[in-house]
């Protein structure tokens, strides 16, 4: 009898482990909790604390979005916000659909999906750095309502002739960085950034983990070689005091500034900052000090499990500057080398004001720029910042318009006003532009115009938004396939198979 109990009991632990462990294969590949759409929701382990990530990313930070709503032209016509020039989210984005994971919502934001893709807009004349473009079809994901394009291009400068640059790579060197994908790809993309330097710029290397150090002296780019020896030793270790590594790139980038030159600190980092100043708000704060040097500020996240990524691209958004994320070498080589003219800001603090006609439009919508919005009395403020443009960089914005029924005015639907600073410069200059709407159908809007839906329209599909319309994956993949004669560096084309795996992840 004893030995029959003792051969139940063991049954019945070889059971429970059994089960424990099936329970844990099962999670390493579906996570920890997930919603009806497979997206991780953080509500529903109480084990996580505040994080919007998926499922195996749940150290991951990322800042929460309400969208803008539709707003009454007769209670406020008159709409004001920021440029962005970041593609961060889309490459982040891609991160999570590769991995087989839908990404946070909160991941998503439409802006950025929109402006990782150049347009074919036409190139400044005249004395402004900036041209404007602007053009209203049919919206086609809602019947009757109205898509406004905006689109904004920096003007081209030819590699020869762009200023001299004085550059600071500020390189997080902490523990959290060993990953492949974080410290190792930033070397080999810092590496290829330092192959395309022109001999009269300068490179400075400072890293930071638990203190910052400056590994290597503000650099001719005629000393290549020993600009990228420095990087290849690079190591990781230790916590991260990230407000001291900014201090020390800025003092250097300040030190060595240029007059007339491009200034800039470049940031690579997974944004995991512990020591020091760490908060949000604490940095923003730091950065919003340290941009009045006149040194620009771009971010460069990496890596998963512990991304960052609201701090960062609220750094970048705060410092004059952009933030791209890195998920691969192909990326690197987008952001250092195909789209380097980013790194040289042509226009800075460029603010964007329409006025809608009450008499032609009866309600409006922006797509994205949630962080980006700005008071109306903010636009002729000189002291309010705003994004910046980079050389031969194209930014576009979206609105979702519902028209006034039987309208047939000869008069413009809207006004859009734009002002912008020269780099150097802290008073503004004014633009305008007005657009007409001149019935035109979706499917003979121009292909800036349709391909910047297609990819709004994945933003807000991935996003599960409410203002999504009757848009299906399938729409979305027909309106940009047939939007691809323009797609110098490939990149429309790859995003076909992102759709198609949205889909089936969704």
């Amino acid at each position: 009898m004893k030995n029959l109990i003792k051969l139940n009991f063991l049954v019945l632990v070889l059971a429970l482990i059994f089960s424990s462990c099936s329970k844990n294969e099962d999670d390493s590949t579906w996570g920890t909790q997930h919603d009806g759409n497979g997206r991780f929701d953080p509500s529903l382990d109480s084990s996580i604390g505040n994080f919007t990530g998926s499922s195996d990313q749940s150290g991951e930070g990322y800042n929460e979005i309400e969208e803008n709503p539709w707003v009454k032209t007769n209670d406020e016509s008159t709409s004001t916000f920021s440029i962005d020039a970041d593609g961060g989210s889309y490459s982040n984005a891609r991160r999570f659909l590769e991995g087989d994971n839908l990404p946070p919502a909160d991941a998503i934001r439409t802006e950025e999906i929109i402006n990782y893709f150049q347009y074919d807009y036409p190139e400044p004349n005249g004395n402004d750095p900036i041209s404007l473009d602007g053009e209203i079809t049919d919206c086609p994901w809602v019947d009757g309502n109205k898509l406004l394009r905006i689109g904004l291009k920096g003007k081209h400068i030819d590699r020869d002739d762009l200023p001299a640059a004085n550059f600071v790579f500020l390189i997080d060197v902490s523990g959290s960085m060993g990953a492949e994908n974080k410290l190792p790809l930033l070397k080999e993309s810092f590496i290829m950034f330092a192959d395309n330097m022109k001999p009269d710029d300068r490179i400075a290397i400072v890293t930071y983990a638990g203190s910052a150090g400056v590994v290597l002296e503000s650099t001719s780019g005629r000393d290549v070689s020993k600009i990228k020896a420095a990087i290849e030793v690079l190591g990781s270790g230790g916590s991260t005091n990230g407000a001291e590594g900014i201090l020390t790139a800025y003092d250097i980038a300040e030190t060595n500034f240029i007059t007339g030159g491009n200034n800039r600190v470049i940031i690579g980092t997974d944004g995991d900052f512990n020591v020091g100043v760490s908060s949000q708000d604490g940095l923003v704060e730091l950065i919003e000090e340290k941009r009045e040097s006149g040194v620009f500020l771009s971010v460069l996240g990496v890596g998963t499990g512990n991304y960052q990524d609201g701090k960062m691209e609220q750094l970048a958004n705060n410092g004059n500057g952009t933030y791209e994320y890195i998920d691969n070498i192909d990326q690197a080589r987008k952001v250092f080398v195909e789209e380097m003219g980013k790194f040289y800001a042509v226009a800075k603090d460029v603010k964007v004001q329409i006025d809608f006609n009450p008499d032609a439009v009866l309600q409006y919508r922006l797509i994205g720029y949630e962080n980006r919005l700005l008071d109306n009395e903010d636009f002729e403020d000189d002291t309010k910042d705003a994004g910046e443009m980079g050389a031969d960089q194209a930014v576009t914005a979206l609105y979702e318009l519902v028209m006034k029924p039987n309208s047939t005015l000869s008069s413009a639907a809207l006004t859009i006003d734009f002002r912008y600073k020269l780099p150097e410069e802290d008073v503004s200059q004014p633009l305008q532009l007005e657009v007409y709407d001149e019935l035109s159908l979706f499917e003979n809007a121009s292909e800036n115009t349709r391909f910047a839906a297609a990819a709004a329209a994945y933003g807000l599909q991935l996003r599960d938004s409410e203002y999504k319309g009757d848009a299906t994956w399938d729409d979305i993949l027909k309106w940009a396939t047939n939007a691809q004669r323009f797609d110098p560096n490939g990149y429309r084309s790859e995003f076909l198979p992102l759709i198609k795996k949205a889909k089936e992840l969704q």
